[in-house]
């Protein structure tokens, strides 16, 4: 499904989607991505959702984890929001899965929202809030192709 006829060039665009791609600024990719806004569109090791992890969400987010301090405790010190995102949407692929709380509770500790839905519905969704201008962070596993 087409999405975007144009693209700002400037901004990282999803411009269409379909059975086993995901296309962002006319370019397609049939592996699961991770991108914002502005940067690299990357490819994201996630292939499952199954397979996502609190680790793999904190890093997505761009939250470090000050615990690496191994003294960090005395000071009750967590991890920090330094990236300024806002939202984290997670394409789940044909249809939407429910995240574990446990997974997305201390990035929501941090003002940080987590949304899963499907693939379909985080394309639309990313390209709204980043036409706001809001700090969003996608992550699309394709849908899968029909045989």
């Amino acid at each position: 499904m087409l999405l975007q006829k144009e693209s700002n060039p400037g901004l990282n665009t999803i411009t269409a989607y379909g059975a086993g791609y995901v296309e962002i600024n006319g370019q397609v990719y049939r592996h699961a991505v991770r991108l914002g806004p502005e940067g690299p569109v990357e490819q994201w090791l996630i292939e499952d959702i199954a397979q996502l992890t609190y680790a793999a969400l904190r890093e997505l987010a761009g939250v470090e984890d000050a615990a690496a301090d191994p003294m960090a405790f005395l000071d009750n010190v967590g991890p920090a929001n330094t990236s300024g995102t806002e939202v984290v949407l997670i394409g789940t692929g044909d249809r939407q899965t429910l995240l574990p709380q446990s997974i997305t509770a201390p990035l929501l500790r941090l003002g940080i929202g987590v949304e899963s839905m499907s693939t379909q519905a985080a394309a639309r969704t990313y390209n709204i809030l980043m036409a706001e201008g809001r700090r969003v962070i996608v992550a699309l596993i394709p849908p899968q192709e029909t045989e």
